[in-house]
């Protein structure tokens, strides 16, 4: 008997391609399309597509249809309203930077599709993401950088449970981005030469700030931009405004200043030199293991800050209260509170937390 699989299509190329593989692989394929911004404006969803757009629906059926599988649209809006969106919004409010792509993949795309999808009597879920699942020695699962690391996913998922991981499958991951598209117009996807979703998909105009005003319909208060030493140098528009390493949007002071620190409990910008970017030393809070069951005090790991940052050597401990400390052998640029921080052993990700200070 065929084993069943649930495949999340967002209609962009790789899921398309993803569906397409593990139906050559000889798995009974069921196309998927999660819907969670459904009630939005017409245009702003045709004109952001991505995987939150009205024609992801169009182009995943078409997809389905020509690698006849059966397809159903989910509507998971709920979810992502109470997991994603609302985390955003206090995160922003507390002069933090989220990645909600991280929760979104945790709690949307795993735990509530893997959910429906066990109620459909499959077996996996799968995505079209640019990762590998594998099976360490000590049989834990976890991931691998995919074949490409200039796509690799890794990052934005390191927050999988092993229950989720032990139920996914991630046939993208072996493959370059040339080489999806490749198959996907061999086979005669219309999807081939479809552009990649770019930045988060529910603020389109990347206007953050604006976001949160419209969702709580309160206001930014205005505060000061103060120095190292608290003296005040000027106004700010609010907090959500920011992010640590920002330099653009700041005012004019006669030389190059970044934010270099908020503090909400006095509503303050804090702006200093590039220079003071520079620290050594991060802690995270809410710990996700996956290659191994825990982090040994003094471990070696390679560090990723933020999606883009390429990685740096560091050195691991636990505190009794369950912080990760990560000192880096060298400083480290702009470490943002609210952004993850994940660990990898070479090209497999050993685990990883949220960023909650540095120094």
């Amino acid at each position: 008997m065929k084993q069943k699989v649930v495949v999340g299509m967002s209609g962009g190329v790789d899921s398309s391609v993803a569906a397409y593989l593990l139906k050559e692989q000889g798995y009974d394929v069921i196309g998927v399309t999660m819907q969670i911004w459904q009630d939005q404006e017409t245009e702003i969803l045709e004109e952001q597509g991505g995987c939150c757009g009205l024609t992801a629906v169009d182009d995943a059926r078409r997809v389905a249809n020509l690698l006849e599988i059966p397809y159903y649209v989910m509507n998971f809006k709920k979810e992502f309203d109470e997991y994603v969106i609302r985390d955003f919004v206090n995160e922003y409010r507390q002069g933090r930077t989220p990645n909600p792509c991280i929760r979104c993949n945790r709690y949307v795309k795993w735990e509530s599709l893997l959910n429906r999808a066990l109620q459909l009597g499959a077996d996996f879920i799968a995505t079209g993401h640019y990762a590998r699942v594998v099976k360490t020695a000590n049989g834990r699962y976890s991931l691998c950088m995919s074949a490409t690391q200039a796509k690799d996913q890794t990052y934005a998922l390191y927050n999988l449970t092993q229950e989720q991981l032990s139920r996914t499958l991630m046939p993208v991951g072996d493959y370059t981005k040339d080489e999806i598209r490749g198959m996907a117009r061999k086979i005669g996807l219309m999807t081939a030469n479809k552009p990649d979703s770019q930045e988060i998909c529910f603020v389109p105009d990347k206007d953050y700030a604006g976001f949160i005003k419209d969702y709580t319909g309160e206001d930014s208060k205005t505060g000061n931009f103060v120095a190292q030493d608290g003296s005040v140098l000027g106004r700010h528009q609010g907090i959500m405004h920011y992010t640590i390493g920002q330099r653009k949007g700041l005012g004019s002071f006669g030389h190059p200043v970044f934010v270099s620190a908020i503090r909400p409990e006095t509503n303050e910008v804090v702006l200093g030199s590039n220079e003071a970017l520079f620290q050594t030393t991060a802690y995270a809070e809410h710990v996700n293991y996956m290659a191994v069951p825990s982090f040994q005090n003094g471990m070696r790991a390679t560090a990723k800050i933020r999606y883009s940052h390429k990685g740096a050597a560091c050195r691991v401990s636990m505190n009794a209260e369950g912080i990760l400390c990560c000192v880096f052998d060298e400083p480290q640029r702009a470490i943002t509170p609210g952004q993850a921080l994940v660990l990898y052993d070479q090209e497999m990700v050993l685990g990883g937390g949220t960023i909650i200070g540095s120094e």
